[in-house]
């Protein structure tokens, strides 16, 4: 089983008690705001999103991380990698993400899950290169990729939706963790 510890945080494949706590994530206007149509998800929904990305760790070695806070064992939500599909015009390419729930916001949890996110596809997985797609107009994740040092390879359109996307890349050959 793939674990990362960092100071505050463990980073770890899914269990089954994490499902309503996602699930409460995702129902999160304020969390869902930059994602897709903006809509929240019901436990159904997180439900099936957490089987595909286990799917994805299975098949691709690789894969989004729970994040557990490790003083008090609560699921922050996650990051992670995984193979940007509705993106076409970046592949082939893995693309680092984030989602924490709104009261772990403002406290540095996800620049610090994501350092280790990279680290871990640099030293791990053998990655040379990652990127990370943010939705025009979303200042923290925009602060979080700032912090990881990755830089704006280009602007595109979601093709589903229509907004402006900004796609960010880093060579992790030349990372200094």
């Amino acid at each position: 089983m793939t674990e990362i510890r960092t100071p505050r945080l463990l980073l770890r494949r899914w269990h089954d008690d994490d499902l309503v706590p996602m699930a409460d994530i995702n129902a999160d206007p304020r969390v869902m705001r930059w994602i897709d149509d903006g809509s929240v998800c019901d436990l159904d929904h997180t439900a099936e999103a957490i089987e595909r990305w286990e799917e994805e760790w299975d098949e691709e070695g690789f894969g989004l991380f729970a994040v557990e806070l490790l003083a008090s064992g609560e699921l922050a939500g996650f990051t992670g990698l995984s193979v940007p599909e509705f993106l076409p015009e970046v592949g082939p390419a893995v693309a680092i993400s984030w989602r924490l729930g709104a009261q772990f916001w403002g406290q540095g949890y996800a620049s610090e899950a994501a350092q280790a996110t990279l680290e871990f596809a640099l030293q791990d997985r053998g990655l040379d290169h990652v990127i990370s797609i943010s939705r025009a107009g979303d200042a923290a994740s925009e602060n979080v990729i700032r912090k990881l040092g990755m830089v704006l390879e280009r602007e595109t359109t979601h093709p589903v939706h229509g907004y402006p996307l900004r796609v960010h890349t880093i060579d992790l050959t030349e990372y200094q963790a």
